[in-house]
């Protein structure tokens, strides 16, 4: 009896292994013309059977062919297509994501013609006119957003009604990816007075000033936005590589936003999430070290604008829930700048 069970759920994978395939492979529907010309294709074969008219079944046969021909020249529009995928690593909410399509043409000697490329989930499509046997074109779509997240990208389908708009036939290419949406970072933000997010010492330069970096303490390789007045020429000349300087940050310096995810989803908790991401576009604008607390979540203090990504990719991810943990910053509650649903604006 195991065996036998065994051996169905083995059949019922392979079976829904196969029908993934074979829709991967390639999908067919008729189009509204289509249809209409299919309908009359059998109109014309009843009637030429029922009445055995020569003109009737000429006719057919010239309408069969239309269809045969359109079935396989569609076959080779998007047969042997070979895509890339390139859009930018993130993309801010009310931002167009310009994403760009390399396509070659595998195909030795027939060019594809009228292919649309469609991402599942986004409303953007791309459009290919004309690909060469054994060249690469480049397109591209445009998409927006209204809602910050994580978009994930896993098909893109190609489609194409070529050549006479009778069907449409698909086919899925996987590629693997994904968009980041961050929160917009141009609300209007009111910085709170000291000693809350910020407690510089006395006498302590302004972050924004010049020369202010804080004390040397190491080296180590370049990340995406770092300043580039902190790279450590030498030592890049010797590995070949760009190498940075890194300061120690001083805690009392540091401003600290904390925000509270205890809370349903709604718009006032999307407020809060772009005032958060406000505090941190400002705070490096002024340059200033700032981090971020938002539940278990955590960015340790930093600055520049590869540290405003790193909170922008955070913000992107986090959910709000009436059971969600506090955020537990390593700094005293009076120093931190708090966002709460309730209260962001």
């Amino acid at each position: 009896m195991t065996r036998l069970l065994a051996s169905i759920l083995r059949a019922a994978r392979a079976t829904r292994e196969a029908w993934r395939r074979l829709r991967a492979w390639r999908r067919i529907s008729f189009t509204p013309g289509g249809l209409a010309f299919t309908i009359g294709t059998f109109a014309v074969g009843f009637a030429a059977l029922n009445t055995g008219n020569n003109l009737l079944y000429l006719l057919l046969g010239a309408m069969l062919g239309f269809i045969t021909v359109s079935g396989w020249l569609s076959e080779q529009a998007i047969r042997g297509l070979v895509v890339e995928r390139r859009f930018p690593r993130a993309v801010t909410v009310g931002q167009e994501l310009r994403i760009t399509y390399r396509v070659r043409n595998a195909k030795p000697k027939l060019p594809s013609l009228a292919v649309e490329l469609v991402e599942h989930g986004l409303p953007g499509r791309a459009f290919l006119a004309h690909v060469a046997p054994g060249e690469t074109t480049t397109t591209r779509s445009l998409n927006s957003f209204v809602r910050r997240g994580i978009y994930p990208l896993r098909t893109l389908t190609l489609a194409t009604s070529f050549p006479f708009g009778l069907f449409l036939k698909e086919r899925d290419v996987e590629l693997s990816g994904e968009v980041v949406v961050w929160p917009r970072t141009d609300r209007p933000v009111q910085m709170p007075l000291p000693p809350a997010g910020s407690a510089p010492h006395a006498g302590a330069p302004p972050r924004g000033g010049a020369g202010y970096r804080g004390e040397y303490r190491s080296l180590r390789p370049y990340r995406p936005g770092d300043d580039p007045r902190d790279i450590h020429w030498r030592s890049s000349a010797r590995l070949r590589e760009p190498v940075m300087r890194e300061y120690e940050r001083d805690g009392a310096c540091t401003r600290w936003i904390c925000l509270d995810l205890r809370g349903e989803p709604s718009e006032g908790a999307e407020v809060a999430v772009e005032v958060a991401a406000a505090l941190a576009a400002r705070a490096a604008a002024e340059g200033h070290t700032f981090a971020l607390a938002a539940g278990l979540a955590f960015v340790p203090p930093d600055d520049g604008p590869g540290q405003l990504e790193r909170v922008l990719d955070v913000l992107a991810r986090v959910d709000f829930e009436p059971d969600a943990p506090a955020s537990v910053p390593p700094v005293e509650e009076e120093a931190c700048i708090l966002v709460q649903a309730g209260s962001a604006g």
